[in-house]
Parts: C-alpha cells; structure tokens; sequence
C-alpha cells in the first residue's frame, strides 16, 4: 500500500533521509480500458499511489528558485573566512505561499549531497559528518530553545535539563564535530522584536554566526516591515542596527501576467506541472488555455498553485473524472486570501486592466 514518506526536517535522521532518499516514482498511465479492468482492490491502490505523487511529483525549477539558488551559491561560496572573521548571512524573506522554505530546503539538500560526496559520510576525527542543519522557530522561541532546537536536531544527549548557556556550548561542539557547514533557520518571523525573549533571540542569532563556522540562511515572511533588519530600532538609532550590514535579503516574487516575460513564466509552470499529472483522460494543453483562471485563482502564488492542482487531481481521481477543467476546479476550494482575491483578479483580467498595483494587493 502506497504511505506518505513521514519524517522531520527538524531532526538529522529526518533531514538525511530527505537529502538520500530516491525520486518518488511515477504511477503509469492507464487507459480508461485498463482502470476498467482493475479490481476493486487495485483500483484503490493505484489511486493511492497517484494521491501521493500529486501531491509529492517533485519540485519544479521556477524562475524564482534558481535565481535565489544562484545567490546562495554565491554568499556560500565566498564565506571562506577563517575563525576569527565574520561570516554574512542570506534571508529568504517574502510573502506567505511564495515558496520560500521549499527553495531553502532544495538548496540544503543539494548542498548537503555534494559536500558528502566530496569529503564523505565522515570527518578526519571519526564523526558522523552533518553538512546542513535544520530548524524551525514556534511562537514562543526563547535564547534557551533556540540552543535546545539546534542540540535536538543533532541529537544531543543533554538538552532537557541544561541551561541555555550549556546549550549554546553543546550546539557549538556538535557543529564543529559534525563540521557543518550551512544552517537554515526557518520561521525567523516569530521572533517579536519588541519583547524581551525577542531581543534576547535576535541577539543570539548575531552570537551564533559569530562563534559557528557556517553560513546560515534564515527564512521568514515580512521581515523588512517587522524591523528586523534594523535590529528592533527606529528613527536615527537604524544606524547602529548589525543586522542590515551581515545579512543579504533576497526576495521571492509571484507570479504576474503583466509583461510577456511574466506570462511565460506563468505558461512554463503550468506547462511543466501538467507534464506531471497522471489522469487518463486528461489531455496535454488544456491547463496552459487555462492560464488567466489558473493566475485569477491563486494571484500567481505557487504554493497556491499546486494546492488547486493537487485538491483538483484528487477530486478528479474520486468523481471518475479523471481530468481537470474549470468546472471542475471551480469546485476546489482554495486558501482564504486567494478565495479573496479572485473577484478582483477576474475583473481585471476581463478588463484587461491587471496591473502592477492588482497584483501586489493580491
């Protein structure tokens, strides 16, 4: 029977399996002569494994991911300083739904992979060797779990009962143990700024690029207008802020249909995620004549994008359908600022009126 891959990112048993684990196969397409022919049984089974590769086909090599991917590769690569120097930092910072965690992960995993392969599964001391570690902060991160959080993902013995400060020099040894070299910290958003445990949390993170010898990558949302780059300050005092000078935003902007550019991108994603479906009677192009609705529904998010695409392979494998197609996609339902934005999208769309300024409300 067809079972979802259930692991944690935030663990290193689960990050490795995500990083050496083999490409999800894809079921074969039947005829509707041979989905007729199958029992009961494995007509369930097939349907189980189609549920699943739709909603895990694989990631698709957008405009957005390859040009941060690029800028990764770039500030990593060039945070060659010895120990004693500092090292910058890149965030991935921008709306919800704009994919930001998939591209920092995607590049963890292909970096993790080439580092194993170059200097291999161990360090010259012995250790297990750890490329890449993984968080993600919850609401209420403190100076002392965030320490716990980086000891847990390594699997530190001592991480119940020990201080923060404790946690910090645990951290310390399994980094440099493990010789890990890039850490991503993902949900950096939840850090509030104007209380104390935040300022503290902020603070931490200045210590902890400091003292590890890794490029870290944080990923939140809104980070410019919750002034973290300016540490919390305003006014005149933004000049003292370190943040703004130790880290590079990079930015993840949706889709649009404003500019021919922008429609092709657009017409490449739903082009190249149609490839992936596997329903017998749907047929190639019918998706790309859809691009306009497809955009109306989802305001070009592609996390958005892919939730309508996987509800509506669902819904298409249950009805018997077993094709998409605006009616029955108009039938999905979609996230609440997507479901709001729609009117006003296919307004102007119908208009011809889509603007710059349409999009950026959406």
């Amino acid at each position: 029977m067809s079972t979802p891959r259930l692991f944690s990112l935030s663990r290193k048993e689960g990050w490795n399996r995500y990083v050496t684990m083999p490409a999800r196969q894809r079921p074969d397409s039947l005829t509707r002569t041979q989905l007729s022919a199958l029992s009961a049984p494995a007509r369930e089974e097939y349907n189980d494994q189609r549920h699943d590769w739709h909603a895990n086909s694989g990631i698709i090599q957008t405009p957005q991911l390859a040009a941060i991917h690029e800028e990764l590769d770039q500030i990593v690569a060039s945070n060659r300083q010895d120990g004693d120097r500092i090292r910058s930092a890149a965030v991935i910072d921008a709306l919800p739904g704009l994919g930001k965690t998939t591209i920092a992960n995607q590049y963890g995993r292909a970096y993790d992979r080439q580092q194993r392969q170059r200097l291999g599964p161990v360090t010259a001391e012995g250790n297990e060797r750890v490329p890449v570690f993984r968080v993600g902060l919850t609401s209420n991160t403190t100076l002392r779990t965030l320490n716990q959080m980086i000891c847990e993902f390594y699997g530190h013995p001592a991480t119940s009962r020990a201080t923060a400060q404790a946690l910090a020099s645990h951290a310390l040894d399994c980094v440099l143990n493990c010789e890990s070299r890039l850490g991503i910290i993902d949900d950096i958003h939840f850090i509030d700024l104007d209380r104390k445990d935040g300022l503290a949390v902020s603070n931490h993170l200045k210590w902890l690029a400091n003292e590890l010898p890794v490029t870290f990558v944080y990923v939140g949302v809104g980070l410019a207008e919750r002034r973290f780059f300016a540490d919390g300050l305003s006014g005149k005092n933004t000049v003292l802020a370190q943040t703004a000078r130790r880290w590079t935003r990079l930015g993840v902007d949706p889709f649009h249909l404003t500019t021919d550019q922008g429609r092709r991108h657009w017409r490449s994603l739903i082009k190249a995620s149609e490839r992936q479906l596997v329903l017998t009677d749907h047929r190639p192009g019918t998706l790309p004549a859809l691009a306009d609705y497809l955009f109306e529904r989802t305001s070009g998010h592609i996390g958005s994008y892919f939730t309508l695409l996987t509800r509506g392979c669902y819904r298409a494998i249950r009805t018997g359908a077993e094709a998409l197609d605006r009616g029955l996609l108009d039938q999905v339902r979609l996230d609440e600022a997507s479901e709001q934005a729609r009117q006003q999208l296919a307004a102007a769309l119908a208009h011809g009126t889509l603007s710059s300024e349409v999009g950026a409300a959406s």
